[in-house]
């Protein structure tokens, strides 16, 4: 390349924004919810039941939309409640400023 030249960067921007799944409820069948967390995080089995147990909580992020709803499925069937959400953008407020 010579100084003449120049470079150019340019950010490329995804079509399909990023997810988060959240368990809302672990439901009555709290040992197939556990094992559906372990398959889905990775987590341990002491991680996964704790973490069953803090809900309502954000399990997993920066999901594409199949990703997301194919996690999401994975607890329903479970027995869980659970949803995907759009992640907010940066500089997003999630709830309102007092």
């Amino acid at each position: 390349m010579t100084d003449d030249e120049s470079v150019e960067y340019y950010t490329l921007l995804c079509d399909d924004p990023a997810h988060e799944v959240v368990l809302v409820d672990c439901g009555s069948h709290e040992k197939d919810v556990i094992l559906a967390l372990r398959k889905l995080t990775g987590l341990s089995l002491w991680h996964s039941r704790v973490l069953a147990r803090q809900a309502p909580v954000t399990i997993l992020e920066g999901l594409g939309d199949y990703e997301a709803r194919s996690a999401v499925s994975m607890l329903r069937s479970a027995g869980a409640e659970a949803e995907w959400r759009q992640e907010p953008e940066p500089g997003e407020h999630t709830a309102p400023s007092l």
